[in-house]
């Protein structure tokens, strides 16, 4: 899997840092004090202002039941490879532990031989394995990214999922390091855990996302 972040708003840190000033002051804003503005602004839960800063990302070798669980959160904007118009190339994820090659190769197989006799890409596809890779362009402002981060990084998120949530992140605070200086899972973010069925075995800095470039 590749993650790449193709744009994001312009200096994200102050532009979210300028719409909470605004809110509460009619002195000219000082750009030396937007950490502690935001720093403010988000453990006070005041994150509307956080809207305002955009991230899109470029993933590719996602799997199709990934790709389910990512579109699932609504607040975002996303453009994915089709099955109707592309041919489907036979690349595959498997989950960690696993060997299902044998069962790609044979769905694949089929899936050409379908194409040969005629049938069309949108109705071959339905023979192809949920592993079948897709390539998928995402959007989401940083409030949404946030409550992503809080859901799929945590330990509770599946395998794939979770190893793209953390890259996301990364890239994401590569561009917003104040933004996004404490995303992550609410263990992370000094809040109590709400998987309180779920005894997690790991909530330090060595969670990581496996298998991502």
């Amino acid at each position: 899997m590749t993650v790449n972040l193709l744009t994001h708003t312009p200096d994200p840190d102050q532009v979210c840092a300028y719409a909470a000033h605004i809110c509460y002051s009619t002195a000219p804003f000082d750009a030396s004090l937007k950490g502690r503005l935001l720093q403010k602004v988000m453990a006070n839960g005041h994150l509307s202002v956080l809207e305002h800063a955009s991230f899109t990302f470029d993933v590719e070798g996602l799997s199709r039941v990934a790709s389910h669980q990512l579109v699932r959160h609504r607040l975002a904007s996303y453009s994915q490879q089709s099955l109707r118009f592309t041919t489907a190339q036979p690349q595959f994820v498997c989950p960690s532990g696993h060997d299902f090659s044998s069962w790609y190769d044979k769905s694949y197989q089929e899936y050409l031989r379908l194409i040969e006799t005629g049938v069309h890409e949108e109705d071959a596809r339905y023979v192809l394995p949920q592993a079948t890779a897709t390539r998928i362009v995402v959007t989401m402002n940083a409030r949404e990214l946030l409550h992503f981060f809080e859901l799929r990084c945590c330990l509770r998120a599946q395998q794939e999922i979770r190893g793209l949530a953390w890259v996301m992140l990364a890239r994401a605070r590569e561009a917003s390091p104040l933004l996004f200086e404490h995303a992550g899972p609410p263990c992370r973010s000094g809040f109590g855990c709400p998987e309180t069925t779920f005894a997690c075995p790991l909530k330090s800095d060595d969670v990581k996302g496996a298998g991502i470039r």
